[in-house]
């Protein structure tokens, strides 16, 4: 009996530990569910807005080294450029901007996520169990969380049209709101369901061909911005000497070419979907009365901006730019049979239907960011800049719809070629 006694205390001592964990865990997954949402959406704006105020101080002093207005000056601009981030538009002297910079937006996406992720792992005890969600029992948790975490990101962006917003500058409060909604919902939601496990057990209950067209949907999607990108670095090396010759003429110094090199590098997402916009065939316009696609080009007198320099000189265009319009069928291919090699099928239909749905769901998404990426970009002229969203929504969903069932098509083939030569004669 002596013999088992230390057997026995180092057995109590390893449950004693156990339940220490235990409890330790459980404590750190049921953080009180609406404190804790509401302080990751306040959070979340916050952080990037405090970047934005940053940027603002920094470029107020490199113009003439702060000798005109104050720093508050560009505190304002700074929560000026966030607001404008989230879509309020702004005016400036009497001409309104609406145009987004869908760089600082994809940072604020980046914040929510990541501070949504947070929130969701601190959540995630709160609720039913899987079993009991497999079971049907209903489990409010995550819409809970991200009707909270949006609430206080709301909160804080009315605050910040409050403070920073003047007569002058009028900032739209009411689509300040829709796009703060819309980022929490979509980014902080899907961050909060990841993060406290929902996501993983919401998807088995998905079809396995509705996920593998997701799979195909992103991958489309991601490989089509990276042509976009690169046609659109492409272009602007081909004539950088343009865009060297608008700074000089702007008589720019160290400081001012950081803010115009800064500024650029906000609107770069843009620039990606103008010019994925352009492969796709309706192209864009730079001013009212312009289009810039492979079949015309007409433009007028233009701004001294340096993007601009990666515009196709005015007149007919070069014969093999009509031939770009196979691009975005091609890269839907490659996207489809690139999803579906990671996950392979030998039936027709399903890989049939697997390209077609996630080609014509990423047709729809880029149709989305075209009819988000334009606006306003001054008075006159500049009053319509941007791509044509619709044209840009058909035209992308016939070609990467096509283009992605015909790679569905073809990876099935490959897949069933290669499942018959594995059999054994």
């Amino acid at each position: 009996m002596t013999s088992l006694l230390p057997s026995t205390r180092s057995s109590s001592t390893r449950d004693r530990r156990r339940s220490e964990a235990e409890v330790a865990r459980d404590l750190a997954t049921r953080r009180p569910l609406v404190l804790l949402a509401a302080l990751g959406g306040i959070a979340a704006a916050v952080s990037t807005l405090l970047v934005c105020l940053a940027v603002g101080v920094v470029g107020w002093f490199l113009t003439d080294a702060g000798a005109h207005g104050t720093p508050r000056d560009g505190l304002r601009s700074g929560a000026l450029g966030w607001l404008l981030a989230h879509g309020s538009g702004v005016s400036v002297q009497g001409a309104v901007v609406t145009v987004v910079p869908l760089g600082v937006t994809l940072l604020c996406a980046w914040a929510i996520w990541r501070v949504g992720h947070r929130v969701g792992e601190s959540v995630s005890g709160h609720g039913p169990d899987a079993t009991r969600i497999a079971d049907g029992e209903r489990d409010l948790t995550v819409p809970v969380a991200a009707m909270v975490f949006a609430l206080g990101y709301v909160a804080t962006a009315l605050v910040a049209v409050r403070l920073a917003g003047t007569p002058a500058t009028a900032p739209d409060t009411g689509r300040v709101v829709l796009w703060s909604l819309v980022l929490t919902v979509l980014a902080g939601g899907s961050a909060i369901a990841v993060g406290s496990g929902r996501a993983a057990i919401w998807a088995s209950f998905v079809p396995a061909w509705a996920r593998a067209a997701l799979a195909g949907c992103r991958r489309i999607l991601v490989t089509w911005l990276v042509v976009s990108l690169a046609t659109f670095a492409v272009a602007l090396a081909l004539d950088f000497s343009t865009a060297v010759n608008v700074m000089s003429q702007l008589h720019t110094d160290a400081g001012d070419a950081t803010l115009f090199t800064l500024l650029s590098a906000m609107l770069l997402p843009n620039a990606t979907i103008f010019s994925g916009a352009y492969l796709l065939g309706p192209g864009f316009t730079v001013g009212v009365g312009t289009l810039v696609s492979p079949g015309a080009v007409v433009v007028g007198p233009l701004p001294m901006f340096p993007l601009l320099a990666a515009l196709p000189d005015a007149g007919p265009p070069a014969g093999w730019t009509t031939y770009l319009v196979a691009v975005p069928v091609l890269v839907a291919a490659l996207g489809a049979a690139w999803a579906q090699r990671r996950v392979p099928t030998l039936r027709w239909e399903e890989g049939a239907v697997r390209g077609l749905a996630g080609g014509v769901l990423a047709g729809l998404v880029f149709g989305v960011l075209a009819a988000v990426a334009g606006g306003a970009a001054g008075p006159g002229r500049m009053r319509d800049v941007g791509p044509l969203a619709f044209d840009v929504l058909v035209y992308a969903v016939a070609a990467f719809g096509i283009g992605a069932l015909l790679g569905g098509l073809a990876t099935t083939w490959w897949q069933r070629r290669g499942a018959d030569a594995d059999e054994p004669a």
